[in-house]
């Protein structure tokens, strides 16, 4: 395993990301402690040492889940990170109080403002919540030890939150060679290397979409490297960027975690030319790939109807490339597309800003 100096601490390149951890059969929101365990100890033992968690993820129990299972690690072999979601919940200090005691130790070593974006800036920068202020005297008392943000905001919005406050640790963004230009990933990378704020990653394959891919990119990559996976591709793209700190994956096996795990025991960047193949390959998929959604499940909690919007969206993709959703485990059982009340309620949650009423009319139409 690669490591970065951070701050005098040595971090893996490799976390591991708390949103898609192995759940129980039925129960999203049920992280199955035996299966998730084997990812944790998987990646302990190929030397990844950052976990990334939330408040939110699995309505808490992402947090309760890697508080039990790294208890088993001595603290000082590991770092963690969590997050605080305004748009979630409001009373920081109660909802940091509940972090510690369900992640079960005494400080984190990484705490975020969660999902920085046009409508999350006001809360935060707000004086009378005073947000960053609660972190900064959390910090002092030693209970924090790096404060940062993750951000789905747009460029612009990204710079004014800058310039409210520059003395962030570091931030957590999405970025892979299709958000490079489909969600202007790299000016959000070059703002934050201009204010010299260390950049993590999330989303490095898009959600897991940049693993498989469509036949047309696929076939691009395939001729250039025979014998490399599509994630490999994505991941090497990162490694070309020398202010990426960390990149987050959220590996749901000991098999993802090793596949993984190899391809961060040395830097690989890409060169000029297989930059080249992979910009061919980026924009055939770009033709094909549908709705670029993620798969948070931001929108899932707030949703009225109840639908299943990530699989729903997931159904219209594959409708969409294949003409086909029976490779889509549990789309003919989950409520239909037509339930949806086009009441809107989901567009504030979506990190994607995927207009998800309009998806589904269409996946409905279909």
């Amino acid at each position: 395993m690669q490591y970065k100096l951070f701050q005098g601490d040595r971090i893996s390149t490799l976390g591991l990301g708390g949103l898609r951890l192995p759940a129980e059969p039925g129960n999203p929101d049920r992280i199955s402690r035996e299966a998730a365990q084997q990812v944790v100890d998987a990646a302990m033992a190929r030397g990844i040492n950052y976990f990334d968690t939330s408040h939110t993820y699995q309505q808490g129990d992402s947090e309760r889940f890697l508080g039990e299972a790294l208890s088993r690690y001595d603290r000082g072999s590991y770092y963690l990170a969590t997050k605080f979601y305004v748009t979630y919940r409001q009373d920081i200090e109660t909802v940091f109080a509940e972090q510690l005691a369900r992640c079960q130790t005494e400080y984190f070593d990484f705490y975020l403002l969660h999902c920085l974006d046009e409508g999350t800036i006001g809360p935060y920068t707000d004086p009378e919540r005073d947000y960053l202020g609660f972190l900064l005297r959390q910090r002092d008392a030693g209970r924090i030890r790096h404060i940062g943000f993750s951000s789905h905001a747009a460029p612009e919005t990204l710079e004014r939150f800058l310039d409210w406050y520059d003395g962030f640790d570091m931030a957590l963004i999405q970025l892979n060679y299709i958000d490079w230009t489909l969600l202007d990933g790299r000016r959000q990378y070059e703002l934050l290397t201009e204010h010299r704020i260390p950049v993590w990653v999330m989303e490095p394959l898009k959600g897991g979409r940049l693993a498989s891919l469509d036949r047309s990119a696929a076939a691009i990559l395939r001729a250039a490297a025979p014998d490399r996976s599509p994630a490999s591709w994505a991941f090497r793209f990162l490694q070309g960027l020398s202010n990426v700190q960390v990149v987050l994956s959220g590996m749901s096996s000991p098999a993802q975690v090793l596949e993984n795990a190899a391809l961060f025991d040395s830097p690989l960047p890409l060169d000029s030319g297989e930059r080249d193949v992979l910009d061919r390959a980026a924009a055939a998929y770009l033709r094909t790939m549908g709705v670029p959604c993620s798969a948070c499940r931001y929108c899932c909690a707030a949703c009225p109807a109840g639908l299943d919007i990530p699989l729903l969206i997931k159904g219209y993709n594959e409708k969409r490339i294949s003409g086909e959703t029976w490779k889509i485990p549990g789309f003919s059982e989950t409520r239909s597309a037509a339930a949806c009340l086009q009441c809107g309620t989901c567009l504030d949650h979506c990190p994607q800003k995927i207009h998800i009423p309009a998806i589904m009319r269409q996946l409905a139409a279909r």
